[in-house]
């Protein structure tokens, strides 16, 4: 997706978002929070392409960034809101899920510069151990609700909220990447040691996508807090990363459109298979398979492969 893409993403959703959302009660209320579902996991599809498919890194611990970003934000919503009146609603919700994605972007700095020295399977496993800390902390905090999880948390997440920021994400990453500074990214992804020797610091694009990355999957956690008005460790395991990395396997590493497509797809797909309920996670996971066989470049791959501004 092209910078002018991703600009006509961001002002149809900013026009379409309101007029939806108050347009909600008009449609049945599971297709609009299955609606919610899919702008919160293009939210951490695209987040993590930035890592994983521009970058060229391979990270398991997105959930982990999630979760940080999920537990400020409700934690937030839940002191403040006996204490402001009303009106203040939207106030405290965008300063909740301002402060989740900064808690969870200072988590990803805190991971990334020690670690992502590393490559390959190293830092998948580093990754993957970061997110089961995060979860084993979640789960011992008292203040947190323990293993039991966090209740109370205000459903403020609609339509609106969920695809504005959905398009803002899709808005900055691809003009990240497309700007001449995001330029080092793609240098990173295709050769570290040519990258070095043109005077790019690989380590410092590795932890900024890191960083950006975290902090757009802690904005991600605070919505899925307020939609689902619940939140325990256990929403945010080691299956929970995999789901968003097979999105971005399956659209195709570095393609932004083709990521949005694919957390699309498989944010619908669970729930038309609803129906055959003792064999539905089979035959998902079937045709998931299915699917990187026939497919391993990515099912929505457009334009020549080799031509890194049609990835984009």
């Amino acid at each position: 997706m092209t910078h002018t893409g991703a600009k006509r993403y961001l002002l149809a959703a900013v026009i379409a978002s309101p007029v939806l959302s108050l347009c909600a009660d008009w449609f049945n209320r599971d297709d609009v929070s299955l609606a919610i579902d899919i702008g919160i996991n293009i939210i951490l599809a695209v987040s993590l392409n930035l890592i994983n498919g521009h970058t060229g890194q391979f990270s398991l611990g997105h959930a982990g960034f999630m979760a940080v970003g999920g537990y400020a934000t409700a934690k937030c919503a839940i002191i403040l809101q006996p204490l402001l009146p009303p009106w203040m609603q939207p106030v405290i919700f965008l300063a909740g899920l301002l402060l989740g994605g900064l808690m969870a972007a200072i988590a990803g700095l805190a991971v990334g510069v020690p670690t992502l020295r590393l490559r390959g399977d190293y830092l998948a496993i580093v990754t993957l151990g970061f997110g089961e800390i995060i979860r084993v902390i979640f789960q011992n905090a008292e203040f947190l609700g323990a293993a039991t999880g966090l209740t109370g948390i205000p459903n403020w997440t609609n339509f609106g909220w969920a695809w504005g920021f959905a398009a803002l994400t899709v808005f900055v990453i691809a003009s990240l990447v497309n700007s001449t500074y995001g330029r080092g990214f793609i240098a990173v992804h295709d050769d570290e040691v040519a990258a070095s020797a043109s005077g790019i610091n690989p380590v410092r694009y590795k932890v900024t996508a890191f960083v950006v990355g975290a902090f757009f999957a802690g904005i991600a956690g605070g919505l899925f807090a307020h939609h689902k008005s619940f939140i325990s460790p256990t929403g945010f395991d080691f299956m929970k990363s995999i789901d968003i990395v097979v999105m971005v396997i399956l659209g195709g590493m570095g393609r932004t459109a083709g990521v949005v497509i694919a957390a699309i797809l498989l944010t619908v797909l669970p729930e038309f298979l609803r129906g055959l309920a003792d064999y539905r996670m089979i035959i998902y996971s079937l045709l998931i398979i299915g699917i990187m066989l026939a497919r391993p470049q990515g099912l929505f791959t457009f334009g020549n492969a080799t031509n890194r501004k049609a990835r984009v």
